[in-house]
């Protein structure tokens, strides 16, 4: 029995609504086979048959030459999929229809979804859509995918299809061979194209709208200048928004930790478990529960927030304004809300990429984002600094990580660009303004709700896998970080870490830097001052181990050099974010490979640095 379904559209045309509505958490996220654009494919029940359905990667057209096109024209022409549904949006029914001319060549089963279809009554447009189909010969359904009716519907739809498809009854002929027409001829095809749509749609749609006319606040919002601050401005304060809703999650995941810690390692001592085994049961795993729940109330907060945004149309200005500024990291306008939102957090900031239009963009994006320090550090750099240097003196360090930040992120850009957004992928973003609309409160909470579980389900493995590779170094039985894995490692390579400007407790420093920002203090407090353990400072500085800042300062300032501490800054900065940015990164990108590539440009980058900043300041300084 046929039961592959593909779902076909533009980018933000409603496939992954309707995706993830009909699949649920059933769905398996990974990549095309020799391509680094995401493939979601996923299942659904219905009347007792299995049905499978594919997110095709959305895209404008079908005959170009990106990796998105020739994927979707490869996958239904393989015949992979026995039912294509095609989604358009219906209040911008014309331009949408251009796919359905391009797919309408391939000659394959399909039916039309007019989602949107609340949008488009809200401007006040008709759409005969009986009329529409008896044109095209394939079912069409008037659909409005945020809302949950009608799912019902199109499931039975899909059934029915399935076992008796229909095809498009007018096909638009195109160049017979691929890249090989003239320019005439491509141009003469694009215009029988339209032409195709327009006899299509003639007497379909009917609108009372007024002409279009820029609201007040799209003036205000598409200024050259006074714009970008007012979209700046808002995106800042949906990333507020994004951490007050996130805090009530984080504070009930900070507990965990600290009600289990003592019961179960009092337990289990009492039992006369071996304390590797008391640590690892009253510590790690605890903490690994608080950093997953922490980090999917990032991810629920993020996408709740900037859902509403998306969905009410600030997002589309919002590129709007930045897209040209962008353009020279090969990135769309769209990033720079996840660029603003590592600033605040590399989590929030990574799971903001998927407003990108494909997974290129969106993996470029990461990878930017991790260039930005977010607000962990810079609670570390004031500290730090100023037990080296004057005020005046921390205000230019910090005004020349902020100069580095943008050196960097170009040298990202120059680095991972062209393998992750080809030359002719970067024409630029197609600039649409969607016409604003009430939200659909709960579709975006849904949603929302459905990634941060998604998040937490995938994060928790690989964060108690990277949890516990950790306390395998740092674990000491005596409490003397001596004893540790770490401290020999790090005194054996201090001659290489030397090198860089680190002596083994600022390399350690370093190390403890990409697990957690907010570990940073707490470890040196235990290096230098001998004050707690490296195990207790890394797993339990988000809640409970305090340092005295002067005795600390006290301690490193007789054995670091300033140099040695500014190399330290660099180094600790522009490391890896923390473990929980880069489980997410995974989990967003589902690349290991290019997680892992990212990760070790961002270690031996900083390093690099380490070094540079360390052998000039010990010149000056």
């Amino acid at each position: 029995m046929n039961t592959r379904i593909a779902l076909l559209g533009q980018p933000n045309s409603g496939k992954s609504t309707v995706y993830n509505a009909l699949t649920g958490s059933r769905q398996h996220v990974g990549n095309w086979p020799g391509k680094t654009v995401e493939k979601n494919e996923g299942f659904y029940t219905y009347e007792g048959t299995k049905y499978t359905v594919t997110d095709l990667p959305g895209s404008y057209g079908l005959t170009g030459n990106s990796d998105e096109e020739i994927i979707t024209a490869e996958h239904i022409n393989s015949g992979q999929a026995d039912l294509v549904c095609i989604l358009v949006d219906a209040s911008q029914l014309e331009r949408s229809m251009y796919m359905v001319a391009e797919f309408a060549a391939l000659d394959k089963p399909a039916v039309l979804l007019l989602n949107m279809m609340d949008v488009a009554k809200a401007q006040q447009k008709e759409i005969d859509h009986q009329l529409l189909e008896q044109k095209l010969g394939i079912p069409v359904l008037p659909f409005t995918a945020a809302e949950s009716t009608g799912y019902e519907e199109l499931k039975k739809l899909f059934a029915r299809e399935l076992e008796a498809p229909h095809k498009l009854i007018s096909v638009p002929k195109l160049p017979k061979e691929r890249g090989g027409a003239s320019a005439e001829a491509i141009q003469a095809e694009s215009e029988a194209k339209f032409l195709w749509i327009q006899r299509m749609l003639a007497d379909v749609s009917h609108s009372e709208q007024k002409p279009f006319e820029l609201s007040k606040r799209d003036k205000r919002l598409l200024r050259p200048i006074w714009g970008k601050f007012v979209c700046f401005g808002i995106i800042i304060l949906g990333f507020l928004a994004a951490m007050l809703i996130c805090l009530p999650l984080m504070g009930i995941g900070a507990m965990i930790p600290q009600v289990l810690n003592k019961p179960i390692a009092g337990l289990l001592i009492s039992w006369n478990v071996h304390p590797w085994l008391v640590s690892i049961f009253s510590i790690i795993l605890p903490n690994t529960l608080y950093f997953c729940i922490a980090m999917s109330g990032f991810v629920f907060g993020v996408n709740l927030v900037f859902g509403y945004l998306e969905e009410i149309g600030f997002l589309a200005r919002a590129a709007y304004q930045f897209d040209a500024m962008l353009s020279g990291l090969g990135l769309q306008g769209k990033a720079i809300c996840p660029i603003l939102m590592g600033f605040g957090c590399t989590i929030g900031g990574t799971c903001g990429t998927r407003v990108m239009d494909n997974w290129g963009q969106r993996m470029l994006t990461m990878a930017v984002v991790w260039a930005v320090p977010c607000a962990s550090i810079w609670t570390i750099i004031p500290v730090i600094s100023s037990m080296f240097f004057t005020p005046l003196q921390t205000m230019l360090v910090i005004l020349g990580i902020l100069l580095y930040v943008v050196l960097l992120m170009t040298i990202v850009s120059k680095v991972f660009g062209r393998r992750l957004v080809s030359e002719n992928a970067r024409s630029g973003m197609i600039m649409e303004l969607p016409p604003y609309h009430k939200p659909h409160w709960k579709h975006i909470a849904k949603e929302a709700l459905l990634k941060a579980f998604d998040i937490f389900k995938r994060a928790l493995r690989t964060v108690t896998l990277i949890s516990l590779l950790f306390w395998a170094f740092s674990y000491s039985g005596t409490g003397n970080v001596a004893d540790s894995l770490l401290y020999k490692i790090g005194t054996a390579i201090e001659p290489v870490t030397r090198i860089f400007g680190l002596g083994w407790r600022t390399f350690i420093g370093f190390l403890s830097s990409a697990f957690a920002k907010e570990a940073v203090l707490g470890v040196l407090n235990a290096l230098f001052v001998g004050s707690g353990t490296v195990l207790d400072a890394t797993f339990r500085s988000a809640y409970s181990v305090a340092t005295d800042n002067a005795v600390l300062g006290q301690a490193m300032s007789e054995m670091v050099s300033k140099a040695e501490a500014l190399a330290f800054l660099g180094a600790c900065t522009f490391n890896i974010p923390c473990v929980m940015a880069l489980s997410t990164t995974y989990r967003e990108s589902h690349s290991l490979k290019w997680t892992a590539r990212i990760a070790a440009f961002y270690v031996g980058g900083a390093l690099i640095l380490s070094c540079v900043v360390y052998h000039l300041a010990a010149l000056l300084l």
